[in-house]
């Protein structure tokens, strides 16, 4: 639900070798651009190409003029070990920056960690989490999540309802829960991953109100950097994608406005969506 590098870490490929990677030929199947997915992890991706990241891959296979292909599989422990560590696919769309257990590319986009609150409630001029006014308030989050972090650090552990991080997205979807409590006034506020918060909230346009959290505590970190993930080692595959990432970036940028995801510069500024655009997916 987090995309693969926000969730908890999983058993990967092993460690690079720098001294070593540019003597090891890459294993990518040239002619064909194989990508690991969950089948069911909506706003990301589906069987059906509705996700963002499809949409991002089919962009990065157009570029490459190669047939995009999946390799489909539940996020969760072991996903990076039973996809690129096997060598059924070679490349992840869509992994946090900074996690050592794959290979990265450059960051395409970054985002935050992002509060859904009801547009018409008592909360609709939200902007961040030390008001005062959420000590009496009802607030979901993902659990072992950063923003779990920081609402205990601010004395809010006791308003907390934690929904499950790692499920199968195939049977069990947390961040539609949390917003359908929040709809149901079962909840107050929602914190989560900005992707999954900006779909929420266009879903419910008028409804709902998306509050980025840019303005909380540096650690631990709410924003993050996205890349792709490869295998350590393939050094001209990851140079390959960095080349189809910077041809087509205003491409993915039009794909993540579309899909609402908030999206932040390297100062930690949210970027607006120009205002021509149309921003539907």
């Amino acid at each position: 639900m987090l995309g693969v590098g926000l969730a908890t870490c999983v058993i990967g490929v092993g460690p690079s070798h720098p001294a070593r990677a540019q003597h090891l030929p890459d294993l990518v199947t040239p002619e064909v651009l194989r990508v690991c997915a969950d089948p069911a992890n909506m706003p990301f991706a589906n069987r059906a190409g509705q996700g963002f990241e499809n949409r991002i891959a089919a962009i990065l296979a157009d570029e490459l003029k190669v047939p995009l292909r999946y390799y489909w599989l539940p996020q969760g422990p072991g996903f990076v070990r039973n996809t690129l560590g096997l060598k059924l696919c070679d490349v992840v769309i869509g992994y946090a920056a900074g996690t050592d257990i794959v290979q990265h590319s450059n960051p395409y986009y970054r985002s935050v960690y992002t509060a859904l609150v009801k547009t018409r409630g008592d909360l609709a001029d939200l902007k961040q989490l030390s008001d005062p006014r959420l000590r009496s308030k009802r607030i979901g989050v993902i659990a072992a999540t950063p923003s779990v972090d920081h609402l205990e650090a601010l004395g809010l552990g006791a308003s907390m309802k934690p929904y499950s991080l790692l499920v199968d997205r195939r049977f069990e979807s947390p961040g539609d829960d949390m917003i359908a409590d929040l709809l149901a006034d079962r909840l107050d506020v929602a914190i989560l991953w900005g992707p999954v918060a900006g779909y929420g909230a266009m879903r419910h346009e008028g409804t709902l109100t998306m509050v980025p959290l840019i303005h909380e505590a540096e650690r631990p970190p709410l924003a993050y950097r996205i890349t792709l993930g490869m295998r350590p080692n393939e050094i001209e595959w990851k140079r390959t994608l960095n080349t189809a990432l910077h041809n087509r970036q205003s491409d993915i940028d039009r794909v993540l406005r579309a899909y609402g995801v908030p999206l932040l510069d390297d100062d930690g500024h949210l970027i607006e969506a120009p205002a021509s655009e149309d921003v539907k997916p």
